[in-house]
């Protein structure tokens, strides 16, 4: 049965080969059709997100700080879903853009580790009462973000406290990435292995290894975690309480850098 239409969800990728993957493939599956544009490319966005359902920023090999042109608009441009309230979902880049427009920052680790490979995630009492959190996740940044004033965190982790966060009602963030087909994991193990050498980063084998062992679950959460964003849909599986930790575990400093 196909699903009903749903409208159109706006797609900003950063690079002319990047694909949405899953998130693009399960909204799609949703009912949700895909408008994908690459501001780098010269693709333009829109003024208003009147004829969208919603949007989505992807990640990137470049900085939120980079002062190309199309990082500042990008960054500015995310004051149309806050005043529009429309579901905005920031991934990596995404989330860091959106840290920035709020007024905090995006800086790399005190003491210069990475998180590329595998990780575990713990989620926040705020967290664990919205949906049932994987208990590790794929990273790929050099650079994390601290907690903009007024924002919810939702999950954190050890060396990068900030992991997921909630502005508003409808303004999403998530450091992690969720939405890597098993192509796609291969050719950023291949394209991304001279960043393999940096501290804390996983060997390419660990990242294709792990993905055996925790992308069922991993894959189960983004689907649940897309239909809360964008639809408002509660999750049909109870969200675990056990794994929670306080939301105070933010300090001043933790940024990072996408795929």
């Amino acid at each position: 049965m196909l699903a009903r239409d749903k409208g159109k969800i706006l797609i900003v990728l950063h690079q002319e080969l990047s694909s949405p993957g899953r998130v693009g493939q399960l909204l799609v599956e949703s009912g949700f059709h895909l408008d994908i544009r690459r501001p780098p490319l010269g693709d333009p966005l829109p003024d208003t997100l009147e004829d969208h359902a919603g949007a989505v920023i992807f990640g990137g090999p470049m900085s939120a700080n980079d002062t190309s042109e199309f990082v500042r608009r990008e960054t500015d441009w995310l004051a149309v879903p806050l005043a529009e309230d429309k579901p905005f979902l920031g991934i990596c880049l995404g989330a860091q853009m959106l840290v920035n427009h709020l007024g905090g920052s995006v800086a790399g680790h005190d003491d210069g580790l990475v998180e590329i490979g595998w990780y575990p995630i713990r989620p926040t009492e705020a967290g664990s009462g919205l949906i049932d959190w994987p208990e590790m996740v794929y990273q790929f940044h050099r650079e994390g973000f601290s907690l903009p004033s007024g924002a919810t965190l939702l999950a954190g982790a050890e060396h990068y406290p900030n992991q997921a966060f909630r502005y508003g009602r409808n303004a999403w963030g998530i450091q992690f990435h969720a939405e890597l087909t098993r192509v796609m994991m291969q050719r950023w193990v291949v394209r991304g292995a001279h960043r393999f050498v940096l501290p804390g980063a996983q060997a390419g084998s660990d990242h294709l290894n792990g993905r055996m062992l925790w992308d069922i679950r991993l894959k189960r959460w983004l689907e649940d975690f897309l239909g809360l964003v964008f639809e408002g849909r509660q999750p049909q599986r109870t969200p675990a309480t056990t794994h929670a930790v306080a939301t105070n575990v933010t300090p001043d400093r933790r940024d990072g850098e996408p795929s």
